[in-house]
């Protein structure tokens, strides 16, 4: 049986959502002509204080596809947070069951975007805000969901979480059960026991050049022993494009899709990730779904921020 909805309303009557599980925080944005030194008074051209992290970028990209999707994860309760709820809101990302905690503050993050080059240098500070658990993962209704992604991050709730969604699957029919993405992104070991939890799994660049892997295809190969029967694997490997390996281990790629001009790369990982959750949620083979999410990774790249009502899906 699902769970209980925290609002008591049934989504028999609701078509079924993306669920994206992670962070949302918040990003002051300060974009500089060049790279600073170290010790140096300088001053940004631009600043900006906006809604980031890696669940929150990919629930809004997912939102102005066209797709009906939620946000899941723990906030702070202080005024600052207003900025990610709103932000949220603008786009259409339903976040009503987010976790909500006092006493602590909301997780920041200052970005150097360097007009130069168009990279992006984060520091990120959580400094109290406690992650998400299985506990409260229970209080959603599973059947209000047919697509759940999780951030990698909180790696022991996270496989917990998964095995509720498992279960849940076991009781379904065919057309009900809930595929499962995963993202392993950071150079940390036990993020390693993320690669069985997914029907689709991101591994990033940094991670399989952590493991030794030099090239994406080496890392698909190597990882391809870590995933489950019928699983998906996708490397976005930046300007050389993304890789993936499909149910039957054949590989796919599409080259990058650079813009005229290379404004800001904040971002551009989690646009690639709800562009590809979004191909696949639609039916899309895995080579048109690389393609697309590469296209539309390299328009973000090409603007500022995350409003990409300027691209031209076909």
């Amino acid at each position: 049986m699902a769970s209980q909805p925290v609002d008591g309303q049934s989504c028999s009557s609701v078509e079924q959502g993306i669920l994206i599980v992670g962070l949302a925080c918040l990003d002051i944005v300060n974009v500089a002509s060049r790279f600073p030194e170290e010790d140096q008074d300088m001053r940004v051209d631009s600043q900006r204080w906006c809604r980031g992290g890696n669940a929150g970028n990919s629930s809004v990209i997912l939102a102005q596809l066209g797709v009906s999707v939620e946000y899941f994860g723990t906030l702070a309760r202080v005024p600052v947070t207003d900025i990610v709820t709103q932000d949220l809101a603008r786009y259409g990302v339903l976040h009503n069951k987010c976790v909500y905690h006092t006493n602590c503050f909301t997780p920041t993050s200052i970005v150097i975007v360097n007009e130069a080059s168009g990279s992006r240098t984060i520091l990120h500070g959580n400094r109290s805000l406690p992650e998400l658990t299985s506990e409260d993962f229970d209080k959603l209704d599973l059947s209000c969901y047919k697509w759940i992604h999780f951030e990698g991050r909180n790696i022991t709730e996270v496989i917990k979480m998964v095995e509720k969604i498992r279960t849940y699957n076991k009781s379904c029919r065919r057309d009900e059960v809930i595929t499962v993405s995963v993202e392993v992104e950071k150079p940390r070991n036990e993020y390693q026991k993320l690669f069985a939890l997914g029907d689709v799994v991101f591994v990033s660049k940094d991670y399989a050049r952590y493991h030794g892997y030099k090239t994406a295809v080496e890392a698909l190969h190597g990882f391809s022993g870590l995933i489950k029967e019928r699983a998906q694997l996708i490397c976005a490997w930046g300007e050389e494009g993304a890789w993936g390996m499909d149910e039957d281990h054949h590989i796919h790629h599409s080259s990058a899709f650079p813009p005229d001009k290379l404004l800001e790369t904040l971002a551009a990982g989690d646009t690639f990730n709800a562009a590809v959750i979004f191909c696949l949620w639609k039916g899309k083979s895995l080579q048109d779904t690389l393609s697309f999410s590469c296209r539309l990774a390299g328009f973000k790249c090409g603007i500022q921020g995350l409003d990409i009502s300027g691209f031209k899906t076909s």
